[in-house]
């Protein structure tokens, strides 16, 4: 007897869970948007996301997805036939990599698979072999939502200064923002981008690019799309300036009650929130490996996203049990996505789980539960005792 009647669990790596304020902040009539109260809100958002981004930098909204992001960045920055060096951790490394060669950038791509993270060493040779200095950014994903591989920022802006080359870094942080510990400034980033719909905890349909002064004043010196520049997107003096036309009011309001929920918990604390919770589920996940075929994609833990978890059960498996947490108990888990190989070209084999933004310890613990029920009404083998070791992570205080 199927038992998912009620509110289902949407536990994909994005769009992540609403918290019930967010979509109350969005049930409002539509608001006038020349003036007044809408004028105040924009305002004060720009300020709050960059505290999230832990810039002291610029920042523009775009109503777009993180496609748009990607597109909006690069427009700002290149010219066709400029040159890009872009180090791939996954599927969305070779999205962003497609997306500039559609604009008539050159690529050149470093592929580390899909299991591994970036070699800063291999980046600082290629800027080193570039003696003309042609490439003018450094792409990769802070944590790539395929594979779940997190890449550290530093490490590459000390290839980057080591190889005394002047090319910007930029960082993919829409899996990554407000769930892994990110620090732009700090971090050596130049450029990064995000969407609303994951650690941000609004629907999907905002997206944001924040950028440092050597940044822009590379775009100064560009022409750039009329829709894609961020000039007056990052100092508007009237409403429509944020997003070069109508305001995106409805997602706005919902931004502006997540923001304001993020930072009454404090970055700190949502970033130690995500770490400890996704200790809890790579604890059972590698304890029901230990007795069956499960596997985390990510050996090492140090290089592992605390916001998603790609895992593999082999044999069609992953889907089966896709289907069986869905129909049976209304949780939705996400699909192995990039991840075909040899024997398995649809990637059935593997699934991923979200673990970002509006989620608590009982949330996860559920999902655990409900995992281990799908996989023994489902004949998989899979090691005992996880969920108490799960459980005993989210004990420890």
């Amino acid at each position: 007897m199927p038992l998912a009647a009620g509110r289902p669990y949407l536990a994909i790596p994005g769009p992540s869970v609403m918290p019930d304020p967010v979509l109350q902040a969005m049930h409002i009539p539509s608001p006038n948007i020349y003036e007044g109260e809408i004028d105040e809100v924009m305002h004060s958002i720009l300020p709050d996301l960059k505290k999230v981004a832990r810039t002291e930098g610029n920042a523009a909204m775009y109503i777009a997805n993180g496609h748009g992001a990607w597109e909006a960045a690069l427009a700002n920055i290149t010219r066709p036939g400029d040159k890009l060096l872009v180090a791939v951790t996954g599927r969305f490394g070779h999205g962003w990599a497609d997306m500039a060669e559609g604009l008539g950038l050159e690529v050149e791509k470093i592929d580390f698979g899909l299991k591994s993270i970036i070699d800063p060493a291999q980046v600082e040779d290629a800027l080193r072999a570039d003696r003309d200095q042609k490439i003018r950014a450094v792409l990769f994903s802070h944590v790539d939502t395929s594979t779940s591989v997190r890449n550290e920022p530093a490490p590459l802006r000390a290839a980057i200064d080591a190889a005394g080359h002047p090319a910007l870094l930029m960082a993919d942080c829409i899996a990554s923002m407000g769930c892994d510990r990110f620090e732009m400034d700090a971090m050596g980033v130049d450029i990064a981008i995000t969407g609303s719909q994951k650690g941000l905890m609004v629907p999907p349909g905002l997206s944001f690019v924040f950028f440092n002064d050597k940044a822009k004043a590379v775009s100064s010196q560009n022409q750039v799309s009329r829709y894609w520049d961020w000039t007056e997107r990052c100092a508007p003096e009237w409403p429509y300036q944020f997003f070069g036309g109508t305001s995106a009011t409805h997602h706005v309001y919902g931004l502006r009650k997540a923001l304001d929920m993020i930072h009454a918990e404090g970055m700190e604390n949502i970033w130690a929130r995500h770490a400890r919770l996704a200790e809890a589920i790579w604890t059972a996940c590698e304890t029901w490996g230990q007795g069956g075929p499960m596997t985390l994609n990510v050996a090492d833990r140090a290089n592992r996203s605390h916001a998603v978890t790609a895992l593999g059960l082999g044999g069609g498996n992953g889907q089966r049990l896709r289907s069986w947490t869905e129909k049976n108990a209304g949780v939705v888990l996400g699909i192995g996505l990039g991840m075909a190989e040899r024997g398995d070209p649809r990637g059935d084999g593997f699934f991923r789980l979200g673990h970002m933004g509006h989620v608590n310890a009982h949330m996860i613990l559920g999902l655990l539960g409900v995992i281990e029920a799908g996989m023994r009404a489902l004949e998989i083998p899979f090691g005992e005792g996880a969920l108490g070791a799960a459980a005993e992570v989210i004990a420890k205080g």
